[in-house]
């Protein structure tokens, strides 16, 4: 006679899944690590090719959406048990040359967009007494780095965004985390190395050692799948008593 224990159930089981900027990097790598533990999970990008090729990687369900466009937000069904806020876009310039609607554009997508996605997800999560929000916020969360004036302000506002949720959240079942990952292999770094190169006055070559990794004591980039790992736990029943905290996953540069 057979003694095997049946298998547990994957955690997320019958949960719906929202991630924001899932055609590539980290939104894809969380929306497998997601759907791998049994979520329904739903893909959000404006890329509509790369994220149709990603849902049908991992069975999820492809949207297109420009979430720098609140009307497009507010069409969107979003009977959702867990939002990922991971969207976003880098601008490397001085802050006397930052153009202001670029300015203005990144904060759009890294800051308002999680508000109103937050604000439109809330109420259903609520009414079932469960619901898991995770941004994927940045070491720049809480850290500056030079020519990020956009990109650091948003991020730091993202932290605080979480903070809030999860006190107005904490006795209705639904947590508020965020993940702050150093730099990460995806598209959003690479596409920095001739940017930083310019605004440092270096060779492009020089930049990921010189730039990128100069301040984390772990000389690598951080791999998305790591990120997506972090996500999953926040959302896992070994996660419940956490909320309003920031997961660092920046090879030790906030150590300092």
């Amino acid at each position: 006679m057979s003694t095997a224990t049946p298998s547990a159930p994957p955690a997320l089981d019958g949960r719906r899944a929202l991630v924001t900027g899932a055609a590539s990097g980290i939104g894809a790598a969380v929306a497998a690590r997601l759907a791998e533990a049994g979520a329904d999970v739903h893909l959000l990008d404006r890329d509509d090719e790369g994220v149709a090729k990603v849902a049908a990687q991992v069975h999820g369900t492809p949207h297109v959406v420009d979430l720098t466009d609140e009307a497009a937000i507010a069409a969107l069904d979003l009977d959702v048990d867990i939002l990922v806020n991971n969207a976003g876009i880098q601008h490397v310039a001085p802050v006397e040359e930052f153009d202001p609607e670029r300015f203005r554009a990144i904060h759009a997508l890294m800051l308002h967009a999680p508000f109103l996605l937050a604000r439109r997800v809330l109420p259903g999560m609520y009414a079932r007494g469960w619901g898991r929000l995770v941004h994927v916020s940045s070491v720049h969360g809480h850290r500056a780095s030079a020519y990020k004036s956009a990109y650091v302000s948003a991020k730091h506002g993202l932290e605080g965004l979480s903070k809030v949720i999860a006190l107005e959240a904490a006795d209705k079942g639904v947590t508020s985390n965020t993940v702050c990952p150093g730099y990460v292999r995806t598209p959003l770094v690479e596409g920095q190395l001739a940017d930083q190169a310019r605004a440092h006055g270096i060779a492009e070559d020089e930049v990921l050692d010189s730039v990128l990794l100069a301040r984390t004591p772990l000389k690598r980039l951080v791999e998305p799948e790591e990120v997506a790992d972090a996500v999953a736990f926040l959302c896992s029943p070994a996660a419940t008593s956490m909320t309003g905290t920031s997961l660092s996953i920046d090879g030790g540069w906030t150590a300092a």
